[in-house]
């Protein structure tokens, strides 16, 4: 028990609860699991993270399934409320997870399409709408990247958060897995539950990759929500993501670009893409190949002495990003080769032309 708790628990901002969790590892019962994601545009290294966590929960014993949100997608107007690029995009990311190294066979998939044609999956998004005020759905549209005045002129936006928490309602999960940007719709899930006659969800929160312009323009104003938003990497602002489909050297080039400023380490985005997705694979090994008269090549087996090292101001972050690419590349090139057929080739074209925010 102890070894699947650390292997769930491994690389995670917050679990609610941790007590839940290991009653539910120990009493040795089926455990379900999900994560749900929008279908809206190329998938970038930042879904790693959570890609990782998912494999991580299957590893555990975990009955995983993955829910391409498309009719979220299309509330929340991604890739131009184009439904058929919508799934698309959900394929396509399906086949990265593959890539990776999740067993597909394992993985339960489910198309948003297959909830909504249930006549059961309205009521529950009805009696969820019923259970909560006005003001906490609006409150929680941070959930899906928008503010809560964005309702103003859309009324289908608060629809969205009920229509999360009824997929977790839904499927009856142990497990709602997600970035830390979900925690609303977990938590008003779990407050619904117990009017509903519905499990409390397991919250597992894993933490958002920032951008590579990192954290140097944060506005201290704004609330902490609006600030991550601001500054993690998303596939809108293409100029501070790193894609699975681009080529090595657009790699190197965006790293080298990238905010990494000598012994800074908070919302380091260089440090970051260690530690959250190349030390998160086991037996990984980041060589550092630099001139004698600056130390000569050094090895970090873990990201703890690399981040130590950094901060001390013992390695420079020129030779830190040059080794960071390599070892980036090296992992991404197997998922590279994957979707490069003439049948992806025209849906990242077609993607990249339809991107939105």
């Amino acid at each position: 028990m102890e070894d699947r708790l650390s292997l769930i628990t491994k690389n995670t901002e917050e679990i609610v609860t941790i007590e839940e969790l290991k009653s539910k590892l120990e009493s040795k019962e089926k455990i379900k699991g999900y994560i749900g994601f929008e279908p809206s545009g190329l998938f970038h290294i930042g879904w790693l993270i959570w890609a990782q966590k998912v494999k991580d929960l299957m590893d555990a014993g975990v009955e995983m399934s993955v829910l391409m949100a498309t009719w979220h997608a299309w509330i929340n107007d991604k890739l131009g409320g184009d439904m058929e690029l919508i799934k698309t995009a959900g394929k396509y990311a399906v086949e990265i997870l593959g890539a990776y190294g999740i067993d597909l066979a394992k993985l339960r998939v489910i198309d948003a399409e297959d909830l909504v044609k249930d006549k059961n999956y309205w009521e529950l998004v009805i009696k969820v709408a019923k259970s909560t005020s006005l003001a906490r759905m609006r409150r929680a549209l941070t959930i899906m990247g928008r503010k809560s005045e964005d309702a103003e002129l859309d009324t289908s936006k608060l629809i969205y958060p009920a229509m999360q928490v009824s997929d977790i309602f839904y499927l009856d999960l142990d497990i709602a897995l997600g970035g830390t940007d979900q925690r609303k719709a977990h938590m008003l899930a779990r407050d619904v539950s117990e009017k509903l006659g519905r499990k409390k969800v397991i919250a597992i929160h894993t933490p958002l990759l920032v951008g590579l312009q990192g954290g140097q323009r944060m506005d201290t104003t704004k609330e902490e929500d609006e600030l991550m938003a601001d500054i993690k990497m998303s596939k809108s602002k293409p100029e501070t993501a790193i894609f699975i489909n681009d080529s090595q050297e657009e790699i190197e080039e965006k790293i080298r670009k990238a905010y990494c400023p000598k012994g800074v380490v908070e919302n380091n985005p260089i440090l970051q893409i260690n530690k959250y997705i190349i030390f998160s694979k086991p037996n990984q090994v980041l060589k550092i190949e630099r001139d004698i008269k600056y130390g000569g090549d050094i090895e970090f087996r873990n990201y703890g002495d690399l981040e130590k090292t950094f901060a001390e101001g013992k390695l420079h972050p020129m030779d830190l990003k040059t080794a960071t690419s390599k070892k980036l590349n090296e992992i991404l090139e197997p998922l590279r080769k994957k979707v490069q057929n003439e049948e992806f080739d025209k849906m990242i074209m077609s993607i990249s032309k339809n991107v939105t925010r």
